[in-house]
């Protein structure tokens, strides 16, 4: 049975809720630790994962719908990433509309030593959320879910 609109949209604010404050509490270590925003390390993380094989690349259009941005504001976040040595980009070598972007040593390094943070500061923000009332059950959830797979 579907629940009421209004108890539906309760759900939606504890939800929102709930990432506002993982995503702000990420935010500060991060920057803390590593100068890096919560953006950059998810671009750096997405294209960590690339691989040489068909398709394992990332254009620009997919990376920026991994990392659920605009393309111009994933464009602005790659040219900064760029401009720190942390990302370098390219041409496509069969399409030469498309542009390819990596992640250079320097940026693979900093990406290793922000996962421990990063993961800290997750498991922080939830701790904090479960106190909580109306967002215990959400973290329950978030805590529920499978690993993704490698």
């Amino acid at each position: 049975m579907t629940r009421p609109g209004p108890a539906l949209a309760q759900s939606w604010c504890a939800l929102s809720a709930l990432h506002d404050r993982i995503e702000a509490h990420v935010e500060r270590a991060l920057q803390e630790a590593h100068g890096l925003s919560v953006r950059e390390y998810s671009v750096l993380d997405v294209l960590s994962q690339q691989h040489k094989g068909p398709r394992g690349h990332f254009r620009m259009n997919e990376l920026a719908d991994a990392v659920v941005l605009s393309q111009s504001a994933t464009t602005r976040l790659v040219t900064r990433l760029e401009d720190r040595g942390l990302l370098t980009r390219y041409l496509c070598p069969d399409d030469r509309r498309g542009i390819y972007t990596d992640v250079t040593e320097p940026g693979r390094r900093l990406l290793e030593e922000a996962r421990p943070t990063n993961e800290r500061a997750v498991r922080e923000a939830l701790d904090q959320a479960e106190q909580r009332p109306e967002l215990a059950p959400l973290v329950r959830a978030v805590r529920a879910l499978p690993a993704p797979a490698p």
